[in-house]
């Protein structure tokens, strides 16, 4: 078949089972999109052909054989983000362009349990600190097959990059402050960021965690396929819990929910942000919700901005001193190099400091919508922005694109950016729903509902059927 592509995850899984479709046949039609289309749309750091058409020829023995593991079949891309066991990962850092680990990531090695045939790495800028994605590694920074001269955001910008042109059926990503947030929104794709410890962070390096891993897909039903083989925690980890009875679940009432479009910044609302927000509170109020325009909590005050800046400046100096890359910092990129750099001049207190900034910008969002059981909110402050956008003034501008995202990574509460709608330009745009902690359940069904009830519309780019 050659249009393999075509089917979602869900019918792909079931049409292994059926034995109407091999593994090897779907990883072959995958390589082969790849290798036409990858390089154009900056998807893929690595591509580990020979390795995975094996393990499609195992996981066509399994099925043979009767084994029925969640995803056993199913072709897979991995943030380069994340550790895999014989392929590269670079991290988006040329200081480590050649390291190939000896493990998986916990979440990794779930995947691979379940029967993921991994094809390869998917693009990421350096240690995922920017919302573009663009690095000294590839060539080419990662854009949206919606237009190829714009950024598929970051930092799983290579992950939507690939399921939106049809390189994956479905993909792994992380999120730190709307890492899969946003470049699901610039793809048209479904982007979830679950609560805080229920896909496993272990072995913890730090108390405050904010990032975790979670699918880029372009259907609710995909997405949860991945969530539920990565949620289960890892020994030691200290926000790990488990999700009884999976995530495929029906509401069982009418939620309360609060909306708004502000962006706590000196700043207009994009009006194509304002429209994802207003058409989708429409479709809530039809299905029954009771939707409330609220006042925004909570500011981007200079203090919390400067508190943002220096997170991310430490998490760089954190993971520079973890891979031991001291000696080759002239390879960072001028950004990390930069955020270095204010790191170096940190005190403990600093550190200490501005979490406690954060977390009373966190502890004030959340108290503002404790009445609520989903908040409602555009998930970018405009559409998907021109390669170049950033030069100059990084920090701000990211913040001023993004500003809807990091407080979720703060407060660890569940996310999703679902498609809205493409817009004149045929730009997508995505509108964004928070759920309350630990009841991804409820939000992911809600995502479900929107889903069915045709929030938005299929609407594939143009290379799809190339």
């Amino acid at each position: 078949m050659s249009d393999l592509h075509e089917l979602t995850a869900a019918q792909q899984l079931r049409a292994l089972r059926a034995k109407e479709i091999s593994s090897r046949e779907l990883t072959e039609h995958y390589l082969a999109r790849i290798d036409r289309l990858g390089a154009e749309l900056g998807a893929f750091v690595t591509v580990s052909a020979e390795s995975a058409l094996e393990e499609a020829d195992r996981a066509d023995e399994r099925l043979a054989a009767g084994e029925r593991p969640a995803l056993l079949g199913l072709p897979l891309g991995i943030k380069d983000l994340s550790p895999t066991a014989g392929i590269r990962t670079t991290f988006g850092s040329a200081a480590m362009a050649e390291f190939v680990p000896g493990e998986d990531s916990w979440a990794v090695g779930l995947l691979r349990q379940a029967g993921a045939v991994v094809l390869g790495k998917t693009n990421t800028p350096e240690f995922g600190s920017t919302c573009y994605t663009e690095n000294d590694v590839t060539p080419r920074p990662s854009v949206t097959p919606y237009a190829l001269d714009r950024y598929s955001s970051g930092s799983s910008g290579g992950t939507a990059s690939a399921v939106a042109a049809g390189l994956l059926p479905v993909g792994h990503g992380s999120d730190g402050a709307g890492s899969i947030r946003t470049p699901a929104a610039t793809c048209h794709l479904v982007g979830v960021k679950p609560s805080r410890g229920l896909v496993s962070a272990a072995p913890a390096t730090s108390f405050f965690v904010a990032s975790t891993e979670g699918p880029i897909a372009r259907t609710v039903e995909d997405a949860v396929l991945l969530l539920e083989v990565m949620a289960h925690p890892a020994p030691g980890d200290l926000y790990g819990w488990s999700h009884p009875g999976g995530f495929t679940k029906t509401l069982q009432r009418p939620l309360k929910v609060a909306m708004w479009t502000d962006t706590g910044l000196d700043q207009d609302v994009d009006p194509q942000a304002e429209l994802a927000v207003r058409r989708t509170a429409e479709v809530l109020t039809g299905l029954g919700h009771d939707v409330r325009e609220i006042p925004l909590p909570a500011r981007w005050d200079e203090p919390v901005r400067q508190a943002i800046v220096t997170w991310f400046a430490y998490s760089v100096g954190v993971a520079v001193q973890a891979m031991m890359l001291q000696d080759r910092t002239h390879l960072l990129s001028s950004y990390s190099q930069q955020l270095l750099s204010i790191n170096d001049t940190l005190s403990a207190n600093d550190i200490v400091t501005s979490q406690a900034l954060l977390a009373r910008y966190a502890s004030t969002m959340l108290a503002g919508v404790d009445d609520y059981d989903v908040v409602l909110t555009p998930t970018t402050n405009g559409a998907p922005v021109p390669i170049g956008y950033y030069d100059g003034d990084e920090a701000e501008r990211m913040l001023r694109w993004s500003c809807h995202t990091p407080w979720v990574n703060l407060v660890g509460v569940p996310a999703v950016s679902l498609p809205s709608h493409v817009d004149g330009e045929s730009l997508p745009h995505g509108v964004h729903l928070i759920g309350r902690h630990r009841q991804d359940a409820d939000l992911l069904a809600l995502a479900a509902q929107l889903e069915s009830a045709a929030l938005w519309e299929e609407r594939h780019p143009p290379c799809w059927n190339q």
